[in-house]
């Protein structure tokens, strides 16, 4: 076997200078295999997939930094151990095994994740997935994330390699360094160990310090960049440098750092910003967990790391990472509609069966196959095969055409169509997805955005919050929209949100000769129930007297039709208000208000809540003119789905129509903050009058004659 040696016959070589950072076995070696690290891994993976199929209390960053710092410390501790054996390190045989461990399931996944997406994905987005899937292949992903700074465009099925990529750039990083350093200081006639630990200990104080500048900057490279990250695989290489005199540790002393450690890794996991300072308590939580398990402690954390499930988990969290990813992306596209929570959850333990089959039938079929685990040449001769193949087919995927309907150069009539207002829900659906990865904004963006935060046209009928008489809405001539001197009346009732939609209704009521009616209140949802003030200082009363006194009003009125609407987002004003000691219910609470305008013999229409920001679009856009993609909603982030299903069900049964606009916004992910030439929001969460009249002919198709 060939070994990467440096130096004169009669020199010491790299690999012996590097042996000199294995200490002497003064203290047990700690074991190859490590189960508490098994579990730690399945902790880390449970993180990463929990949040990525909604829960939103957890943060799965916290479960990336474990793996960095396990990653450090497990190739470092392989290098050590390779050189007590036989005083040599061989380059060649490192990277022989890390691409049959590796490379092999990584390329079933690429070429999986790639003919799904070109078969279920918008054909306006294979060119970007063939680019993801070439990064992918060449462990580059982190780098193309970071140029691009896409993180608020379309997710790409393939953009989870980014971790990939940042752990495959250390493996080939790390080992040179470690020979380099320690010859180096082994010429000089001084301990290597010490020359490995100084470097690591630099290596984590200029690492964590450019990480904190960069990510004080929003720099993206702080989250992608190797340079920034370093500082966590170097722990975890610090680990690996002191193993043995860890060993040493008293039991006692070493179980209080794994419970330390583990509890750090879990506090982490449920309230943080990153990139940032706050990476430092799982990483620095992993650490402790690493070092106090080298001493075997009798009572620490690894008890409960080495339970079987978590070592299943741990086994199979590889393939599960592979996985679960790419499922969760193209599942929306398949089935036509957002996943709610239970089944993105339900989706990720499924991606568990193509996981375990990917360990038995590739990953432990090749790795562990003689021929090439003995014969590092063949092996890498595979993974660079591999490598080629998966990129070449993605090169190739490159070349077929993309139908013209489907073109982003139509973007100038996408802007004639929704002008002209006579478009289907399918063409609109269109128009969205080929804008999700538009860069800059339209020449010709309507409304501009210095007026972008333009009211609806319905006169100023927003009712303020300390008002609680009706007549406020019926002095602003509030009764008199649409066409006034019919004798069909449609109320329009609700909060802002409710209000938005009056430039959409105000077309459908010179169509169909309407007068329209608009009672809405700032704050003051059609749903009825006692809602609390946004400023939490107690009940909304004024909303529940002027609600009551509208209600009247509309019975007086006997409309032939009442469209309501409000905000259904959590932390809107209805949000578990207790009164008399009892909750409302959210979806009894719209059912009520339902059943109470059927009553008036009204039909009753529910339009479905629009997306929310929570951060003022418009000087977003304005803010970032050439990188749009910034100020793009998240699905799953602005729209409340189990919401939206509760006030579906409950107001349906109740006889009312229930509008669902999220295809009118939004891809099965992504809500962009531009339509055509048309920007969405006029503030954080309410449309533009511009875009809410585009809007008019789709609300038109579907009101009740």
């Amino acid at each position: 076997m060939t070994h990467t040696t440096i130096g004169r016959p009669d020199s010491l070589t790299a690999g012996e200078a590097v042996a000199q950072a294995a200490p002497a076995n003064t203290a047990p070696a700690p074991p190859a295999f490590r189960r508490d690290v098994a579990g730690l891994r399945a902790v880390a993976i449970l993180l990463v997939v929990g949040h990525h199929a909604g829960l939103g209390f957890i943060d799965g960053q916290a479960g990336i930094d474990v793996f960095f710092v396990i990653s450090g410390f497990l190739v470092t501790g392989i290098m050590l151990r390779g050189l007590r054996q036989d005083g040599r390190l061989s380059l060649r045989r490192f990277h022989a095994r890390r691409a049959l461990r590796l490379v092999p399931a990584s390329t079933v996944v690429v070429l999986g994740a790639l003919a799904a997406a070109w078969h279920w994905l918008p054909p306006a987005t294979r060119a970007a997935t063939a680019w993801d899937a070439i990064a992918a292949a060449t462990s580059t992903m982190n780098l193309r994330l970071a140029t691009q700074a896409a993180g608020s465009a379309e997710p790409s099925v393939l953009q989870h390699f980014w971790s990939l990529g940042l752990i495959a750039q250390f493996y080939l990083v790390w080992p040179v360094l470690l020979f380099v350093v320690s010859l180096a200081w082994a010429r000089r006639g001084r301990p290597s160990t010490v020359a490995v630990a100084v470097a690591l200990a630099v290596c984590v104080a200029a690492s964590l310090q450019l990480c904190l500048r960069q990510a004080a900057a929003h720099d993206p490279w702080a989250y992608y960049g190797l340079p920034a990250r370093a500082w966590e695989f170097a722990l975890g290489a610090l680990v690996a440098l002191a193993a043995h005199r860890l060993a040493r540790l008293g039991p006692w002393s070493a179980g209080v750092l794994t419970w330390l450690g583990l509890g750090a890794v879990a506090v982490s996991a449920f309230a943080r910003v990153l990139p940032g300072p706050a990476a430092v308590l799982p990483v620095l939580g992993t650490v402790l967990v690493i070092a106090g398990g080298c001493a075997r402690p009798a009572w620490g954390a690894r008890r409960l790391l080495r339970i079987k499930p978590l070592q299943e988990l741990g086994r199979v969290s590889f393939s599960w990472y592979l996985w679960h990813w790419p499922l969760l992306v193209l599942a929306p596209y398949v089935v036509g509609h957002p996943l709610s929570v239970p089944a993105r959850l339900a989706l990720v333990v499924v991606a568990l069966v193509p996981a375990a089959m990917s360990v038995a039938a590739v990953e432990n079929r090749i790795r562990l196959y003689h021929g090439l685990r003995s014969r590092p040449g063949r092996a890498l001769a595979l993974g660079g095969t591999l490598t080629a193949a998966a990129a070449g087919l993605a090169l190739l995927a490159l070349q077929l055409p993309v139908p013209v309907a489907r073109e982003p150069r139509a973007a100038p009539t996408a802007a004639e169509v929704l002008a002209s207002g006579d478009f289907t829900v399918a063409q609109l659906q269109q128009i969205i997805r080929a804008g999700v990865g538009r860069r800059a904004l339209p020449a010709d963006l309507t409304p501009a955005l210095s007026r972008a935060g333009g009211i609806p046209h319905d006169g100023g009928c927003l009712a303020p919050r300390a008002v609680t008489l009706v007549s406020y809405n019926m002095r602003r001539g509030c009764e008199r929209h649409g066409v006034p001197t019919s004798r069909k009346v449609v109320v329009l009732f609700g909060d802002a949100h409710a209000q938005q939609w009056y430039d959409a209704l105000d077309v459908v009521a010179h169509k169909r000769g309407w007068r329209v009616v608009v009672f809405t209140k700032a704050d003051c949802g059609a749903a009825l129930g006692t809602v609390s003030r946004g400023d939490g200082t107690g009940p909304y009363v004024e909303c529940d007297r002027w609600r009551l006194r509208a209600l009247a009003r509309i019975k007086r009125l006997r409309p032939a039709m009442v469209v309501i609407s409000g905000r259904h987002r959590e932390g809107s004003p209805l949000d578990t208000v207790k009164t008399a000691g009892v909750d409302q219910d959210w979806g009894e609470a719209w059912a009520e208000s339902v059943e109470r305008i059927r009553r008036t013999g009204a039909v009753p229409v529910v339009i479905q809540d629009t997306p929310v920001a929570r951060f003022d679009v418009p000087r977003c856009l304005a803010e970032h003119p050439r990188a749009i993609t910034r100020c793009n909603l998240q699905v799953f982030g602005s729209l409340s789905l189990s919401r939206l299903r509760i006030v579906r069900a409950m107001t349906q049964v109740h006889g009312a129509t229930v509008v669902d606009t999220a295809a009118w916004f939004c891809t099965p992910t992504v809500c962009p903050a531009v339509i055509g030439n048309t920007v969405v929001y006029r503030d954080d969460s309410n449309l533009t009058p511009a875009f809410s009249r585009r809007l008019g002919g789709l609300l038109n198709q579907e009101l009740p004659q």
